[in-house]
């Protein structure tokens, strides 16, 4: 016939084969199988949101000269492909303008697709530890895993998870700092562990600003902890658009800074009247009289 088992299952591959019962199925557990560039496309969850331009123009030039090296990962959807994970290889592969790829196809519905990419983006070295507590998140919230499913999982201490996961409690601004690498995760940590935004802020202005190393971080910490919070102000009473129009008359009449100063209930007061020298003053007790 002149064709492999790669370009039979990549023929067959458009046949009604979605589930693990569907007649074919078979043929594409534990198969490589060629796929048509044409007919994959990414997953819409792909944890994954930034791809390295530079990175992926020298991975397409490896790609043209080694070929794939490693199959990527696809669900079957009708007559397309879906992929679970190898965007990058895939991406790639365009680039470098081949028209087909090696792919594993798995059988597997949305659920589990998503678990899976969510898995194998965490598994990842060149995640940054915000990407990483993210993809934790999601794990959480849209797998309905709980963190100790999750440690067993992931084959992870409960409280890595924990500590990773905290950091998305940071501002947006410190987030991205420790994205970009300006801060470590470890400088992440330590000021987490102030409850309060803007000691917090305080904390990440001083560490950029001093660079400090995360034990330093750490002492700093603890010191602003310890620090006493002066009390917050009082707010001043608000005066009513009355107080206000009183507070001006007797200005005009008496020529003089007044201020009406109201208690918070705003029901009594006391009226303030600012004199330079003993004739102001007598002209505002002759106002009086």
């Amino acid at each position: 016939m002149g064709r492999g088992l790669g370009a039979i299952l990549s023929a067959e591959s458009k046949a009604a084969v979605n589930s693990a019962t569907d007649e074919g199925a078979d043929k594409f557990v534990g198969n490589i199988v060629e796929v048509s560039i044409e007919d994959i496309y990414p997953n819409p969850t792909q944890p994954r949101t930034y791809f390295d331009e530079k990175a992926l123009n020298e991975l397409s030039q490896s790609i043209k000269n080694l070929g794939i090296i490693q199959p990527i990962t696809l669900r079957k959807e009708g007559e397309k492909f879906e992929i679970i994970s190898g965007e990058r290889r895939f991406r790639a592969s365009k680039i470098a303008g081949l028209k087909s790829i090696p792919a594993y196809i798995r059988l597997v519905n949305d659920q589990e697709l998503l678990e899976m990419a969510l898995v194998e983006n965490i598994q990842r070295e060149d995640l940054d530890a915000i990407e990483i507590a993210l993809t934790y998140q999601r794990l959480l919230d849209e797998i309905g895993m709980t963190q100790e499913n999750l440690s067993q999982r992931l084959g992870k201490d409960r409280s890595t998870i924990t500590n990773s996961i905290r950091l998305l409690r940071l501002s947006p601004d410190i987030q991205n700092a420790i994205r970009s690498g300006e801060i470590s995760a470890g400088h992440g940590r330590a000021i987490i562990s102030l409850e309060n935004p803007e000691l917090q802020q305080i904390l990440f202005d001083k560490i950029v600003k001093e660079h400090l190393n995360v034990r330093q971080t750490e002492q700093a910490s603890a010191e602003l902890k310890n620090a006493k919070t002066p009390a917050p102000k009082t707010a001043k009473p608000e005066l009513s658009n009355n107080f206000k129009r009183a507070q001006k008359t007797l200005s005009d009449i008496l020529d003089v800074k007044v201020e009406i100063k109201t208690a918070g209930n705003g029901k009594k007061g006391k009226i303030v009247l600012d004199f330079k020298n003993e004739e102001e003053l007598e002209f505002i007790l002759s106002h009086i009289k």
